[in-house]
């Protein structure tokens, strides 16, 4: 088949090199696994959707097993791929059988949780849109900070092939791109993913439809959850830094689900004056997950790694083995540290 026109600007040589040789070692692949880092965000499911889809047009048995559950929001995005997680025997039997394994948005094996020891005998391949880090894997991969997403890599790797997204493809790109970029308000949003966007709208995807499917589903615990996120934002005396602490206790009281969570740090980084936020969520086994997020020039990837962690410069996070109240006093440390 010969390569459409693109409809955007063409990806920088060394990523449509790298798009490649992706695409040459999933040309003997019959069985594919992918998966993406544990809790999956819109870019790792809509990857993972717009990656299943393109690979079972080509006749490919395609499954994703994740580290922990796909958000019930992001489900649509699968379009019927079989998805499960490391726990499930379907999930297990799945690793068992394939011959290739694609780890989308994260290339640190630390990201992958218990699905990394079951992996480790597999052929891996990785397609990643964060910085380089120490350890990785897959080889061969493509490791594109550049890229405002994985869903761009995506895109560019189902062009690059001759090929157009479908609807459901397109659909699954669209929210990778959107979630990634924060509706294209964070600093990665560049004027090719706007053509891109553009154009996966004019494969038929419905921006409204999008909005809602994405962040129009409030549930009554969410909005519990939030009143006492907002009742409880807490600010540095000297730092520009804003942090919201949810406890296990405001979990279970509110019903709320680690869905619900999403988005509520932005509370805190749209405070006046403040350029680092930050959310802790005390988790049921005792440890408290930290998300990072900086409106200005801050790297708060190397605040992060300081607490084991690691991501973007301007979205990274870490799980400490501490409980609520030591987890805020060691994040805090890390940052006074930092500035």
């Amino acid at each position: 088949m010969n390569a459409p026109d693109h409809p955007v600007t063409p990806p920088p040589a060394e990523r449509a090199a790298g798009l490649k040789r992706i695409r040459a070692e999933l040309a003997s692949a019959q069985n594919v696994v992918m998966t993406t880092h544990v809790h999956a965000d819109g870019d790792g499911a809509g990857s993972e959707g717009a990656m299943g889809g393109w690979l079972r047009r080509s006749g490919r048995e395609v499954t994703v097993v994740n580290p922990t559950p796909l958000p019930t929001g992001y489900r649509f995005l699968l379009d019927g791929i079989p998805a499960w997680t490391h726990a499930d025997e379907q999930g297990k039997e799945a690793i068992r059988e394939a011959d290739l394994v694609l780890v989308l948005d994260t290339a640190e094996p630390s990201r992958l949780g218990q699905i990394m020891p079951l992996i480790e005998s597999h052929r891996v391949l990785t397609i990643d849109h964060h910085p380089p880090v120490a350890q990785s894997l897959g080889e061969p991969s493509v490791r594109d900070a550049t890229a405002a997403a994985v869903g761009e890599l995506i895109y560019d790797l189902i062009l690059g092939a001759g090929d157009m997204p479908t609807l459901a493809e397109a659909r699954a790109l669209y929210a990778a791109i959107v979630t990634d970029t924060g509706s294209f308000r964070y600093g990665n949003t560049t004027s090719r993913v706007h053509l891109i966007a553009a154009h996966l709208v004019s494969l038929g995807v419905d921006p409204e439809d999008m909005y809602h499917r994405l962040y129009g589903g409030y549930t009554r615990a969410r909005l519990s959850l939030l009143q006492r996120a907002l009742a409880g934002i807490s600010t540095h005396e000297r730092l520009p830094v804003a942090w919201i602490s949810l406890s296990a206790a405001d979990m279970t009281e509110t019903g709320a689900t680690r869905d619900d969570v999403e988005g509520i740090i932005e509370y805190a980084r749209r405070l006046a004056g403040i350029e680092v936020a930050v959310l802790l969520r005390e988790l049921s086994d005792g440890r408290t997950k930290v998300s990072l997020r900086t409106s200005g020039d801050t790297d708060v990837a190397a605040a992060a790694r300081t607490l084991g962690g690691g991501g973007h410069v301007k979205a990274a996070g870490a799980v400490l083995d501490a409980r609520l109240a030591e987890a805020q006093a060691q994040v805090i440390e890390a940052l006074e540290e930092y500035f």
